[in-house]
């Protein structure tokens, strides 16, 4: 337990898949709780997924993302190993640090009482979100030197009409470099793909925070915040 939880407190069970009960707690000792069952809850899944493509950072940075993407509303979180990322996910280390990225999602999850969980997907490489793009009703590159703005572009582009015909919902990707930035390669590779290079604003923003606001930035483009939370 975070805290100590009392009688009468509400606290919320949830499968991460959408389904919960709300409950009272009805007594509490060290190490487990007594509840009440006062609801069953069942939350459709959020349409449409965002998905975010998170260079790798170095130190805790990348975590910090994975955090703060999970807190804003994010559907999946893919690490890719960019060519100029300074971190490595390489054997029993790379294992480690992806189990680190998972537990920095649940327990940002529970923080901002989340029904669904998001995705922290396996180690991607250029091919993978390649694959992801393509797949994507809309491919969103960011970059400091694009010139169209990301605020109002989902708006702009008829998602549902772009998605694939073998895709289940409607997904749009955000692909965010490292530290270093997305190599020429890459940002010609992405574009051929697909995706739209585009920037969040005047400033440069740290790697482990421009997904964060590029997210939010969509999330209030399509309404995503509009309705009721979770």
């Amino acid at each position: 337990m975070v805290r100590r939880l009392r009688p009468g407190e509400p606290v919320d069970v949830t499968d991460g898949l959408g389904r919960a009960v709300e409950c009272e707690v009805v007594a509490a000792r060290r190490d487990e709780i007594d509840c009440a069952v006062r609801r069953r809850v069942a939350a459709a899944a959020p349409s449409p997924r965002l998905v975010v493509v998170q260079a790798l950072a170095k130190g805790d940075r990348g975590e910090r993302a994975v955090e703060m993407l999970t807190e804003v509303g994010v559907d999946e979180i893919v690490p890719w190993s960019a060519a100029r990322s300074v971190a490595r996910w390489e054997g029993v280390r790379g294992v480690r640090a992806r189990e680190r990225w998972v537990r920095a999602a649940e327990e940002a999850s529970k923080q901002s009482h989340r029904l669904h969980w998001p995705v922290v997907g396996e180690l991607a490489g250029l091919k993978e979100v390649v694959e992801r793009v393509r797949a994507a009703a809309l491919a969103v590159l960011l970059h400091e030197e694009a010139t169209i703005p990301l605020v109002g572009l989902a708006r702009s582009v008829e998602v549902s009409e772009r998605v694939a015909p073998a895709a289940s919902a409607a997904e749009l990707v955000l692909v965010v470099g490292p530290e270093g930035g997305v190599s020429e390669l890459e940002l010609a590779t992405l574009g051929e793909a697909g995706a739209i290079v585009s920037r969040l604003g005047s400033t440069v923003l740290r790697t482990s925070t421009a997904g964060v606001v590029a997210a939010a930035v969509v999330f209030a483009d399509l309404g995503r915040w509009d309705g009721p939370a979770r």
